[in-house]
């Protein structure tokens, strides 16, 4: 039931035990041993991932630790390629094609105070008619990266490429470079942008008409990618690696920009590294997996999610801090997914409800235990916020806590009852279950930014890029869910919930109305990322990068593993991009 997780709904047993794996689960793609599932490749059965010390990271990756030398030539390019941005970023479609490409590429954490600077003016022009518009591709662009970095574009910029009768005009289908920037743009959209969404159907079918043509592999392969992983719902870093080992540029500053993307990636992935190592030495320390037995010893899946989220490399105390948190959202799953009576569940949350110590003298010894290592990072936490930013978090950090066990529990009664919640009230209940608000309401306070007493009240009541981020989580949670185990006919997804409610509508309607409203959720979404919310764009980028990784926790192969997975975190843990003429790493 736990972080992004399902819930079953059977017959009432004690303890409450699911009869799946939960999303949480999925992600550990392995459960505790009481936890009765189906057998299933998985990243925790990798020796490469999970069980190699921590320790040896740079001895398997098959490079030495990062050297000071490497830093220094590191730096050197970077302020080399800084010149060249401003020199070729006075055309403005080359700025636009430079702010693409280093994105793209994972490193514009570099750059932002020149990309502020760049899009400033291009919205400024866009805002008095000063640009061009009548380039499909450019106008596409500048959209997507205004919107991306905040600044609300009016989608209708796009209504000189429709015709008469109001669609797009046939000629752009010739435009294969403007079809992708305009299949990308319209990943952007917010609710009641109709534009959008027929831009959207309009350039994906055209450029699935391009892909049964005979097109060079390159160009194939490019389109491919487009219509399956459009940048805007997919996590960079990641694109950043398959671009540095399986693209080269073909124009001096791309190549240049390449080279110094390589060297950072190393340079992050060294620091992802020791951060880890942290982590593991951290979870040792502090007991849990020997004082319960049912705990998982699972220190680097936790880290993971924090690194996904929080993915500036100057936010490394912040992913330390933030994998705490989420390492005991791990173990409160356990306790109400397999392992605590129902009894024990309504005493453990009344208990969390108050936040009292004293009262864990009604629970059983490894709850007393859980409540006081919660309790212990709780306070850890806000002493840290309190001691940096001046802020203590301190209510706001266990009122997200008793939201999570009070879902958690209405989840353990459905489930002892044996009875199918309304599909709304389920959905209402699974968004707080979700456990994404137990990461942002965390990252919002670590990040620091935007600490006053109208944004912390936003925060405490779940707002809409919470809220949003959660619902994404859940249903795509219930979608895998309902794909892989719906022969059983007892998931106890949104799916099934919606199925009961709704006699008589098959599994595929119910699919796809609930993929349309992960679509309507990512407008959401998109609508609070925009210039006019009250939190920042590193705290808008956790949420939309938590919403980013579903699908790969979500993208079965035939055998039932996830394959997507496995290689994102072998990639950015383990393997490093091959270097060629540099100082050695």
């Amino acid at each position: 039931m736990a972080l992004f997780s399902n819930v079953s709904f059977s017959s009432p047993i004690a303890p409450i035990a699911s009869n799946k794996a939960s999303l949480l689960h999925n992600f550990n793609l392995v459960g505790p041993a009481s936890l009765p599932m189906i057998p299933r490749c998985s990243i925790a059965r990798d020796h490469r991932i999970v069980s190699t010390p921590l320790e040896h990271f740079g001895q398997r990756s098959g490079h030495p630790t990062i050297t000071d030398e490497f830093r220094i030539e590191h730096a050197n390019k970077l302020e080399a390629f800084k010149r060249v941005f401003r020199e070729v970023g006075e055309d403005p479609l080359q700025a636009l094609a430079m702010i693409d490409a280093i994105h793209r590429l994972g490193i514009d954490h570099h750059f932002q105070y020149e990309i502020d600077e760049v899009l400033q003016k291009q919205y400024m022009l866009s805002c008095t008619n000063g640009v061009h518009d009548y380039d499909l591709q450019e106008v596409a662009l500048r959209f997507r990266l205004l919107r991306q970095e905040g600044y609300f574009v009016p989608a209708g910029v796009f209504d000189r490429f429709k015709d008469r009768e109001g669609g797009f005009r046939n000629e752009l289908r010739r435009d294969i470079k403007g079809l992708m920037e305009l299949y990308e743009a319209s990943q952007l959209a917010v609710e009641g942008e109709d534009i959008l969404d027929g831009a959207r159907e309009f350039s994906s079918q055209a450029l699935k008409t391009w892909q049964s043509r005979e097109l060079d592999q390159f160009s194939g392969r490019v389109i491919k990618t487009t219509l399956d992983q459009p940048y805007h719902k997919r996590l960079s870093r990641f694109t950043a690696r398959n671009l540095l080992t399986n693209y080269q540029g073909t124009n001096g500053w791309i190549n240049v920009l390449q080279e110094l993307a390589k060297m950072d990636f190393n340079i992050v992935q060294s620091l992802h590294q020791t951060e880890a190592i942290r982590i593991s030495n951290w979870w040792k320390g502090l007991g849990l997996a020997k004082q319960l037995e049912f705990a998982r010893d699972q220190p680097l899946r936790w880290y993971i999610l924090s690194m996904v989220s929080l993915t500036d490399p100057s936010l490394s105390e912040q992913r330390i801090d933030l994998t705490k948190p989420i390492s005991l959202i791990y173990i409160i799953d356990d306790i109400f997914d397999v392992y605590g009576t129902l009894d024990e569940l309504t005493l453990f949350t009344q208990t969390v409800d108050r936040w009292d110590y004293a009262a864990t003298d009604r629970l059983p010894d490894y709850m007393k235990i859980c409540f006081k290592a919660l309790d212990d990072i709780t306070n850890e936490i806000s002493h840290k916020v309190y001691k940096k930013h001046g802020w203590n978090p301190v209510n706001s950090l266990r009122k997200a806590w008793v939201t999570l066990c009070r879902a958690f529990l209405v989840e353990a009664r459905w489930f002892a009852s044996g009875k199918l919640p309304k599909a709304k009230e389920y959905l209402e209940n699974g968004i707080n279950s979700s456990g994404a608000h137990i990461i942002l309401v965390h990252s919002f306070f670590l990040l620091g930014q935007g600490l006053n007493n109208k944004n912390v009240e936003l925060i405490d009541n779940n707002p809409g890029m919470i809220s949003s981020t959660a619902t994404i989580l859940r249903l795509w949670d219930d979608l895998g869910s309902a794909k892989d185990e719906n022969q059983d006919g007892n998931d106890g997804s949104y799916v099934e919930c919606y199925m009961k409610e709704h006699q008589g509508v098959e599994v595929e309607s119910a699919r796809k109305h609930v993929t349309h409203m992960i679509s309507n959720a990512w407008k959401r979404l998109n609508h609070e990322c925009l210039s006019r919310n009250p939190f920042s764009l590193p705290f808008a980028r956790a949420s939309l990068n938590i919403a980013r990784l579903v699908p790969l926790m979500f993208s079965y192969d035939e055998n039932q593993c996830l394959p997507g997975l496995e290689e994102y975190v072998k990639s950015l843990l383990y393997e490093r991009v091959p270097m060629k003429n540099t100082t050695s790493a």
